[in-house]
């Protein structure tokens, strides 16, 4: 029973064409997360599931294995991450492998780091979680969003209108970089985020979505603050 990293990196995109193969600062995006997942040293195995040849070579070259080409069925637009996940456990059980954990990596993540990755792993099995996984603070707090109605603009929750934001309960959300989980209880609910799951924030100088081309060009500011920051010493290792 060992662990596993998956790295999801299917061919389609719409709005960024060729985006998991597409060269980000220097190198393929998906790059970064298959060199994060080896340096970290905690898998015995650091996967990449596809449907497209090129990013099979991409991951290859970079070090990682694809053992299995993706189905049809779990590249199209609307598959979810637990179909792809639940058929890379099917594929490895039918050429005789078992994992204990898990850790499901996207290829658009560039600010994962082999740190983030050791550290949610060693969380993961010392508090015996079913899942680990990072969080942003949203920057402002939802409690004093607005809403339209009616053509007109009116608080959501009106009660908060006056409340001091520090007084606020800190939301959060997922960041959409990785999940590290037991496998067993994925394959028992079906689902990543379930059960005791537990947290690993990370700052929002270190958190992009990446859909739209004006994504790209933030990303890739963020990740050379990001590199910055560590040359001095005060940076995600």
């Amino acid at each position: 029973m060992k662990n596993v990293a998956i790295i999801t990196a299917r061919g389609g995109s719409k709005r960024i064409p060729g985006k998991n193969k597409k060269v980000f600062s220097g190198k393929p995006i998906l790059v970064y997360s298959i060199e994060a997942a080896i340096q970290s040293g905690v898998f015995e195995e650091v996967m990449v599931t596809t449907d497209d040849k090129e990013i099979a070579e991409i991951a290859k070259a970079a070090g990682a294995a694809v053992p299995f080409m993706r189905s049809g069925a779990t590249a199209g637009d609307f598959a979810t991450t637990s179909e792809v996940l639940a058929e890379t456990f099917e594929k490895y059980r039918e050429i005789g492998k078992r994992f204990a954990h898990a850790c499901c990596i996207y290829p658009t993540a560039p600010f994962v780091t082999a740190k983030k990755l050791k550290d949610a792993m060693a969380l993961l099995e010392r508090e015996k979680a079913d899942c680990v996984m990072p969080v942003v603070r949203f920057s402002f707090p939802p409690q004093r969003s607005f809403v339209i109605r009616d053509n007109s603009l009116v608080y959501r929750w009106p009660e908060n209108r006056s409340v001091r934001t520090q007084d606020l309960e800190p939301y959060y959300h997922d960041p959409g970089q990785f999940y590290c989980f037991r496998v067993d209880s994925f394959l028992q609910t079906g689902q990543v985020v379930e059960g005791k799951v537990l947290p690993i924030e990370v700052p929002d100088t270190e958190v992009q979505d990446i859909d739209e081309p004006s994504d790209w060009v933030l990303a890739e500011l963020k990740y050379q603050y990001m590199l910055e920051r560590q040359k001095k010493g005060g940076g995600t290792e």
